[in-house]
């Protein structure tokens, strides 16, 4: 098994409230049935606010910076045999989020 990164861009979901809740509901929807298939890992959304970055010597700098194009706007993690059940999954997030996902295959931690 692997686990994959699905995510989308914060920008992606810029519909009404109507739509936003509509969406909402169907995303859970997703979760529940990723849960119910003993797929879903961890995932959730991220909230809008400024951010900082830590650099290696401790620095704090708030942000984000202009120059930055994509921020997250939510996530999943899934851990499934294959990229072509997780190309499914991100599948079936897309239609439930009304937006396009990135699909990414996290490395495996050796240590554990």
């Amino acid at each position: 098994m692997a686990r994959y990164l699905i995510s989308f861009d914060d920008g992606a979901m810029n519909f009404s409230e109507e739509q936003l809740a509509e969406a909402g509901e169907a995303s859970h929807a997703v979760v529940r049935e990723a849960q119910e298939a003993g797929v879903w890992f961890f995932g959730g959304g991220v909230e809008r606010q400024r951010a900082s970055v830590v650099a290696i010597d401790g620095t704090v700098t708030d942000g984000p910076y202009p120059e930055t194009k994509a921020v997250v706007g939510g996530f999943s993690i899934i851990d499934v045999p294959s990229r072509e059940d997780a190309l499914k999954w991100a599948a079936k997030i897309a239609a439930a989020c009304r937006c396009a996902q990135e699909v990414r295959e996290i490395m495996p931690d050796e240590t554990v």
